[in-house]
């Protein structure tokens, strides 16, 4: 039994049960509904610290960001009623990629709960399971005695099965009450291994197969997972894609590398997915993006043969019936993996050199249209990173078109190499670069930190500089600005060819506003000045924001806006 600590206040409690849990930093935006937890955080300043943000929205990214880097939840601080509403579009990516992560929310004391008071809001209602796409579980505190418990509970949830987000609601009168309330030990996450029967049920499915493929995603993977999974696909000779936005699982330099399968996918690797008579996908959630819209791997009944194995049951069999169901940690399915043996000959070799030299064809970019190359760009910036010795730089993005030539260009060096080395929302949220590479910066100021985004992403967190300046944070931020918001106006030339609606920007200066925070900053605007502009932003030590002045023809990593609208208009 602990020793029962002298009396203090419950958000006092809350932060030792943080810190209890290995946790040094939070973010978040303060407010009057969770003051004594900020005065505990200002107690136990030594131990952890409370990162300040300039809007909810990119606080939660940036405790998504620090569930991705750690393994461990992100955690973060909001007030009540519109705090809680802003950082809900972190709480769905954290949803949506498998993140764990906990969102702390300042609640209305109890006293007036249900009237309606000021700012309040049932979280319940608002983030629970029930909405399918918020939280795995949301609970409001009552009692500050149960504190420890639920904190502990909310880190068990979080990190288990299918890693997710948590929801606490923390009523403000409880907050000040003291209590002498031990906190809980460390939490680990209980590992699922898979079944014997079902290893030797997979190597039967593998051994009968002639074109098979693996896709590799989700959270929760290690550095020796991933490379036992490395060593299981060595042993098998099996071409290895990684779902979207999941590119530093796996080795992109690797001979057996088949490149991402997302947005913009290349063609060749959706139809060798097509052709393939076996999958097995890893980790991977296998949603609409990694699908193809549920083309690629058919819904509910695949053509090819799948074997499915994730950490959560509940996702076992939700979409897609396949042929074998796994359940496993993904801690533990590398491991797992790398046990079955396989046999002295295999008759897919030719299939799998096949696949990578479709990825190694995919990496050479056609010519651009404007003065400014992004292809370039993406090679330039990976090669100056391997000669400058930053081959484990993060590299952080939000969402649009300029995402797609970072994603087809860039080489993941694999996490068991480098540690987390991608940033981005498989969500597909707006303005999650910039506060995921602020984050990535302060948690680990060792590594250069680079997030890649465009005009329209990048103003919708764009405050966040400030919190990089008050902080500390270094990160080099590439602004791609082509004075629109480029996958919207792609689709509606697909759709509605040369007929604009809502997708021109009217942008600022993008120097004279990083300026402005105490950044230093600099414009490009042809190829040939980004590589010294490059090397001056990583030399200088400082925060570094280079803004590229992009042409619109070069809408995306594979189609001009000129080809797309011509192929609309032939369409008719």
């Amino acid at each position: 039994m602990s020793e029962r600590p002298a009396p203090r206040l419950a958000g006092h409690a809350l932060v030792e049960a943080l810190i209890e849990q290995g946790v040094d930093t939070a973010f978040g935006v303060p407010g009057e509904s969770f003051l004594a937890v900020l005065d505990g955080f200002h107690e136990h300043r030594g131990r952890i610290r409370f990162v300040a943000c300039r809007q909810e929205g990119g606080a939660a990214f940036m405790a998504e960001a620090q569930g991705k880097l750690r393994g461990r939840p992100g955690i973060c601080f909001v007030t009540r009623g519109p705090g809680a509403s802003n950082a809900a579009i972190g709480l769905h990516t954290a949803f949506q990629d498998s993140t764990p992560m906990i969102l702390f929310v300042g609640q209305v004391g109890s006293d007036v709960r249900d009237r309606e008071a000021f700012q309040e809001v049932d979280y319940r209602a608002m983030f629970g399971p029930g909405t399918g796409g918020f939280a795995k579980w949301v609970a409001e505190v009552d009692r500050p005695e149960r504190l420890p418990e639920y904190v502990a509970r909310a880190f068990h949830v979080a990190l288990q099965g299918r890693p997710g987000p948590v929801v606490l609601a923390l009523p403000e009168d409880m907050l000040m009450t003291p209590t002498d309330a031990p906190v809980l030990p460390r939490v680990e996450p209980a590992q699922a291994w898979p079944a014997p029967g079902a290893l030797r049920a997979l190597r039967a499915l593998l051994t009968g197969a002639q074109r098979p493929l693996v896709i590799a995603g989700g959270s929760g993977w290690d550095a020796e997972s991933c490379k036992a999974l490395q060593r299981f696909a060595e042993n098998w000779q099996l071409p290895v894609a990684c779902a979207f936005r999941f590119q530093d699982l796996f080795d992109n330099r690797h001979p057996l590398y088949a490149g991402d399968v997302g947005l913009g996918i290349n063609p060749k690797l959706a139809q060798r997915i097509r052709e393939a008579d076996l999958i097995l996908a890893v980790g991977a959630r296998l949603g609409e993006v990694t699908t193809g819209g549920y083309t690629l791997i058919e819904a509910p009944r695949p053509k090819q043969k799948l074997v499915h194995v994730h950490a959560g049951a509940e996702e076992l069999g939700r979409v897609h019936a396949a042929d074998l169901l796994v359940q496993a940690s993904m801690a533990c399915a590398g491991r797992a993996l790398e046990t079955l043996a396989a046999p002295p000959s295999l008759p897919w070799t030719a299939w799998t050199q096949g696949v990578h030299a479709d990825y190694e064809a995919n990496l050479e970019p056609p010519p651009a249209a404007g003065a400014l190359d992004m292809g370039q760009v993406v090679r330039t910036l990976q090669r100056v990173l391997q000669e400058e010795g930053r081959e484990d730089a993060v590299l952080a993005n939000g969402a649009g078109n300029f995402a797609g030539w970072l994603h087809r260009y860039y080489r993941y060096p694999g996490l068991h190499r480098a540690g987390r080395t991608q940033l981005a929302p498989t969500s597909g949220a707006m303005g999650y670069g910039v506060p995921a590479a602020i984050a990535a910066s302060l948690l680990q100021p060792q590594r250069t930190v680079v997030a890649l985004a465009g005009d329209g992403d990048f103003l919708m967190t764009g405050q966040e500089l400030s919190t990089a300046a008050a902080h500390g944070a270094r990160p080099v931020v590439i602004v791609a600005d082509n004075g629109a918001y480029g996958t919207i106006r792609m689709h509606q030339e697909r759709v509605f060819p040369d007929r604009v609606s809502g997708s021109v920007l009217c942008n600022p200066d993008f120097v004279q506003y990083a300026r402005a925070f105490g950044w230093e900053a600099a414009r490009v605007t042809r190829t040939d000045e980004f590589e010294p502009a490059l090397r001056d932003a990583l030399h200088s030590g400082r925060a570094t924001l280079l803004h590229l002045k992009l042409d619109l023809e070069d809408l995306s990593s594979r189609a001009t806006l000129g080809a797309i609208r011509a192929a609309a208009s032939r369409q008719g």
